[in-house]
């Protein structure tokens, strides 16, 4: 079973982050969320590096008879902080608050940011000054992100603040609906690709990275397994100009170093010779504007023209053509890409399966997102099933490792299938969470039928059993008899009944009493309804 540290970040359970929403959203007015949102997150992100920023210039004023300058900018740079500065620092902003001037010292603060660190060029939100925004209100927020707890250590200001990210990314893609989910994934289903993959080491791609979720939940993970930051690589690409700053931000916020490229990945592959060891997406889903006429013949389509229609099997190929030879993809698609035949399809997901590309399909509950009530599913392809892991995906840590990479699972002519769509636990009236145990009893239940996971304190692996109603690992000849859909329900059966320990003689005696009972006190019903009619003259 998968072994994590993770924070559970439900809605339900936050604690001081929740609070600090409510009042910066008491403070929105009329302003659209997805506006707001840059206001809010924009003044986070320049609290994180300020606070940082003062952090280190604490450190080296108290160095100074050693020779330390804490105006250096260099001396910042070389501890992978940003420079910030003095026009930029909080205390600075935070005195001058309740001015009227101080949208445009905010957008001077971002500016001079900018200025001075290249690699946060066109990144930051600008428009502070602009006269729609309430300068008292601005003043009042700036005072509200001012009063973020963060204790004395940097690694704790990262921390706190990096949970504040994440959940107002989570809120404004809930205050926004549909819109929302062009930005930002649930964390909870990230964590369920993320603990399935299992990215130790290794390149990292994500062509349509929003906020950057992936790549966030991908380092969690490393670090809850005793790895460092910095043991993956990160490309990503994104072709909302907006969200594409949102992604640098996060991933800064972070300390993650990662190549984000802005632009279409179908149009403008911003990392074209990239193969990558793992392919982590939320692709949109049946998107039909994605120009598709124009690639009719693109190298990338070896297992068929996708339809212009749709892009669902688009990014698939995209997924498998920066694939590395031993790398695995798990990607959230729309549950019709399992069974659809539409415009060629059909064709193109037989190919897969023939392929012997498939490695494991997951059902996942509906209303789990907050772009779509639908129900989606998990696609999980392996370049390799032989059960050998690759050297450039590294091995796993002592920590977590079943036994020998070589001897893990042949798994060609086979694939997994696991039928979650029970679970899963309502947080309010239109939205579904996946708890940590839900997770791993999926995520434990892959590495099983993988053989890569040692259960408990053995050495060896888990056993993977089939459970009806729940997981079944089928041939590819029972997948064909199916006529090449993945549908995991298909395959899984129904979930065994458990034993209620009465005979079933007894039983049919006693359901065959009270059915007669039933049908008696219907008819005398049927009577009584009959005899008011005809009281009231409508009788036959």
């Amino acid at each position: 079973m998968a072994r994590t540290k993770t924070t559970n970040n439900s809605a339900a359970t936050v604690g001081f982050e929740a609070k600090l929403w409510a009042a910066a959203d008491a403070l929105r007015n009329n302003m659209d969320a997805a506006e707001y949102k840059h206001v809010v997150l924009g003044l986070i992100f320049l609290k994180y590096i300020s606070d940082a920023f003062e952090a280190k210039h604490a450190e080296l004023d108290a160095q100074r008879a050693e020779g330390a300058d804490p105006e250096d900018p260099d001396e910042y740079r070389a501890a992978s902080i940003f420079w910030v500065p003095k026009e930029a620092r909080w205390s600075h902003l935070k005195a001058n608050a309740p001015q009227p001037t101080i949208g445009t010292l905010v957008d001077d603060a971002m500016a001079a940011i900018e200025r001075d660190n290249p690699s946060l060029k066109g990144v930051l939100p600008k428009d502070y000054a602009r006269p729609g925004l309430d300068k008292q209100r601005l003043g009042q927020i700036i005072n509200l992100v001012s009063d973020i707890a963060l204790g004395d250590s940097a690694s704790k200001s990262k921390d706190t603040l990096g949970r504040v990210y994440e959940y107002f990314l989570a809120q404004f893609a809930s205050a926004e609906g549909k819109k929302g989910g062009q930005f930002y994934t649930p964390s909870h289903v990230v964590r369920v690709l993320v603990e399935m993959l299992a990215p130790y080491k290794g390149r990292v791609y994500d062509p349509c990275c929003g906020s950057g979720g992936m790549f966030v939940q991908s380092e969690k993970f490393i670090e809850a397994h005793a790895g460092k930051l910095g043991d993956i690589s990160i490309y990503g690409q994104e072709s909302n100009y907006t969200t594409w700053r949102l992604a640098k931000m996060n991933l800064a916020i972070r300390g993650i170093d990662a190549q984000i490229a802005h632009g279409d990945a179908f149009h403008n592959d911003r990392h074209p010779d990239l193969k990558a060891d793992y392919v982590l997406a939320n692709p949109p889903f049946n998107d039909s504007d994605w120009r598709g006429a124009l690639l009719k013949d693109d190298k990338r389509w070896v297992y068929g023209a996708p339809p212009a229609g749709n892009a669902n099997f688009a990014w698939v190929q995209h997924f498998l053509h920066h694939l590395a030879p031993g790398g695995i993809a798990g990607f959230v698609l729309a549950n019709g890409s399992m069974s659809s035949n539409q415009s060629g399809e059909g064709e193109i997901r037989k190919a897969l399966i023939e392929a012997d590309l498939v490695d494991c399909m997951v059902a996942l509950p509906g209303q789990l997102f907050y772009s779509t009530q639908i129900p989606v599913c998990l696609w999980f392809l392996a370049r390799d099933k032989r059960g050998r892991r690759h050297s450039s995906a590294g091995p796993a840590p002592d920590s977590i490792r079943g036994r020998d990479p070589v001897s893990l699972r042949d798994r060609r002519g086979h694939t997994l299938f696991i039928d979650a769509r029970k679970l899963g636990t309502l947080v309010d009236r239109v939205h579904r969470e996946l708890t940590d145990a839900d997770i791993a009893k999926i995520a434990g239940t892959y590495h099983a039928w993988r053989s890569d996971r040692h259960s408990g304190e053995s050495r060896n692996p888990a056993e993977y059993q089939d459970i009806p109603g729940f997981c079944k690992s089928a041939t590819l000849e029972e997948i064909r008899k199916h006529g090449h859909v993945l549908t995991p329900g298909r395959y899984v059966g129904a979930a065994a009944q458990e034993d209620d320990g009465e005979p079933f003689e007894e039983k049919m005696k006693r359901l065959t009493a009270t059915l007669y009972e039933q049908q008696a006190e219907a008819a005398k019903l049927d009577a009584a309804i009959a005899a008011n009619l005809r009281e009231l003259g409508y009788g036959g």
